[in-house]
């Protein structure tokens, strides 16, 4: 058993990452009912280890482990567990436990934690905290979902902005609470306006008589509860933010949001954009047999209906094809390498969508960049296709086809890669939603009725 905490150790320090075995030696000392065990294996483990190890493992097992866990789930786990198993593993919880680890939070992880669960759940929680804090959390959650508001701390360090670094200092030192994480020391007019940020470095290096006002950052800026929570992680990575207050309509203080919120929301909007462009929403390997099939089913009955619109064009060229066989073999090529140019076109643009590179400013030369790479890369496969044809069944106008088809295919690729999805979202539909149906469409039916249009018109 030594051995392999020693292991974890040596793993977590190595690729922090949970090692397969030690969740192996879990679940056996699981089905063996050894508590002891258990909590030798799981003291090395950092939070967010033991919450992927609560995601692996079924429903029962994770019954089983937090009753014979000693040590039990405190905050900092709970606000690393996935959504999908939140909830259930909340229900496995005693009361005090809960409230303990529910208490340790700060007012945004108690946000985060709840907005999704039921309401009993909700309540749950909520009656685990002090007034002061329920009170600040409810406050929280009267903003919209996927607002600042919502992703906002309401613990907040401030100092009003006529002080002294001396009596910032004083102030801290003195002080009863402070946030676990904080960076900057807020500036406030007797308005609670905040006027400016003071890092903890700069405070730390000057003298005491030194006015906060003459240290203050110049990359402060204000973010209104209000708005849109991929807004602030832009806002974030584009002006290299590292908190930020957050104020009302009157511009009052309300709170702070801070890097590491911010940099999870951009996390949670990537992950999702990759997932949408598979057609797999937003499930994760948590999820039920049913729930699943309820996220995968629209889409691959969207993909239905896209291939039979590219078949309803195959059956307007039965005759060709049946005359020259070739054209069988050969069609699908043409709609495949059109389908792969299209997604990689449609992935670059939905990115800089999402990053905000591609604007209108900038689209039609972004448009016409595609098209010319649709076009190179036009034209070197189709003069490697058109000899594969031509040798392959011994007809140089077969090749000539192929070889027109490809360069028509491949530009159209390009143009609906990046067409589609800057169309979608002036039209206010996600593209990384929608786009692969559409762009998918496109490519099958422009391949095939180019290569089978032009095989009917020469070869015929």
């Amino acid at each position: 058993m030594a051995e392999i905490e020693e292991e974890v150790v040596e793993r977590d320090e190595d690729d922090y990452s949970l090692d397969p075995e030690i969740v192996d030696a879990i679940l056996e000392a699981v089905e063996t009912g050894d508590a002891a065990s258990i909590d030798e294996l799981m003291e090395p483990l950092h939070a967010a280890d033991i919450a992927d190890l609560f995601e692996q493992i079924g429903s029962a097992d994770r019954a089983a482990l937090i009753g014979l866990w000693s040590r039990g789930i405190d905050g900092e786990i709970l606000s690393e567990l996935d959504e999908s198993i939140r909830e259930e593993v909340i229900e496995l919880l005693p009361h005090e436990v809960l409230t303990e680890a529910v208490r340790e939070l700060d007012s945004d992880d108690v946000v985060d934690l709840i907005e999704d669960l039921e309401e009993p759940q909700q309540e749950r929680i909520l009656g685990a905290l002090e007034d002061s804090d329920r009170a600040a959390v409810e406050q929280s959650l009267t903003y919209p979902e996927y607002s600042a508001g919502r992703l906002m701390q309401r613990e907040v360090v401030t100092a009003p902005d006529d002080w002294t670094v001396g009596q910032a200092i004083d102030f801290l030192r003195n002080a009863k609470e402070l946030p676990d994480q904080f960076y900057h020391v807020i500036l406030i007019d007797p308005r609670w306006h905040p006027t400016g940020y003071v890092t903890l470095g700069k405070l730390l290096s000057s003298k005491r008589a030194v006015q906060l006002t003459d240290i203050t950052e110049d990359s402060f800026r204000t973010i209104d509860v209000m708005e849109e929570e991929g807004d602030v992680a832009y806002a974030f990575n584009q002006y290299h933010l590292i908190s930020a207050p957050v104020v009302d309509a009157d511009d009052r203080l309300v709170g702070v949001i801070t890097i590491d919120d911010a940099m999870a929301v951009l996390d949670e909007e990537h992950e999702e954009d990759i997932l949408r462009l598979a057609g797999v929403g937003e499930g994760s390997l948590s999820d039920s047999v049913v729930e699943t099939t309820k996220q995968r089913l629209p889409w691959l009955a969207v993909n239905l209906v896209t291939a039979i619109l590219a078949s309803i064009v195959i059956a307007q060229f039965e005759g060709v094809i049946a005359q020259i066989v070739a054209l069988a073999v050969l069609m699908p090529i043409v709609a495949s390498m059109g389908g792969n140019a299209g997604t990689q076109a449609l992935t670059v643009a939905v990115r800089a969508i999402a990053t905000r590179d591609l604007t209108g400013s900038n689209v039609w030369r972004v448009v016409r960049r595609e098209a010319a790479v649709g076009l190179v890369n036009g034209v070197i496969f189709a003069i490697v296709m058109g000899t594969v044809g031509w040798i392959w069944f011994g007809s140089a106008m077969i090749g000539v086809v192929l070889a027109a088809a490809m360069v028509v295919n491949l530009v159209v690729a390009g143009l609906a890669g990046i067409l589609v999805p800057v169309a979608l979202e002036k039209a206010g539909v996600d593209p990384a939603l929608a786009s692969g149906a559409f762009v998918t469409t496109v490519t099958d039916v422009v391949g095939f009725f180019a290569f089978l249009g032009l095989a009917a018109m020469v070869l015929l």
